[in-house]
């Protein structure tokens, strides 16, 4: 299937609810919000004609620009991507899905944007998002057991933010 008509298959069950497109790129991808993922990886999954039966990969994404000499140059507010890789083994087909999210929930710093865990819907997604919960700091809810997956448990950050500052220690240990 192509990917017109795998979006022309999303919009007729989800309508508008399917907030963007880019078919132009590399990897063409389709945007869907955070509220309505679950329910629209249940169609990507249960609808024979998509048939989406495999979550290749879930990776995070941290839009910002740190350095203030670049920030005029870049035309996107800071925000975070989690970007789905999905495959269909029967019918031959992948789909890229982002859902994006504000850096911040409700603009307070420090609080951690959700995102619902699709765990449920494919079993791959457990590990993938206790990774991207880890490294660059999105909560899944929903999800059986969001913990660390890389770095300790007591470990302060999430090392993939464009803004993380390396400790200069950890339980004794200086680092360079």
């Amino acid at each position: 299937m192509e990917f017109t008509e795998i979006v022309q298959t999303l919009r007729d069950t989800h309508g508008e609810d399917i907030l963007s497109v880019e078919p132009d790129v590399g990897d063409a991808w389709v945007e869907v919000p955070a509220e309505l993922w679950p329910e629209v990886a249940l169609s990507l999954r249960d609808d024979n004609r998509l048939g989406f039966d495999f979550l290749n990969c879930v990776s995070g994404v941290d839009y910002l620009e740190p350095d203030p000499k670049k920030v005029a140059k870049v035309d996107w507010e800071p925000h975070i991507e989690v970007v789905y890789h999905l495959s269909s083994l029967r019918l031959g087909h992948r789909l890229t899905l982002k859902i994006i999210v504000p850096r911040w929930r409700d603009d307070a710093a420090g609080q951690l944007p959700q995102v619902p865990s699709v765990a449920g819907v494919w079993s791959t997604a457990d590990w993938h998002e206790r990774e991207v919960y880890d490294l660059v700091g999105v909560e899944f809810t929903g999800h059986p057991d969001m913990r660390r997956i890389l770095c300790p448990e007591d470990w302060e950050g999430h090392p993939l933010r464009k803004d993380y500052e390396m400790p200069l220690e950890y339980h004794g240990i200086r680092g360079r």
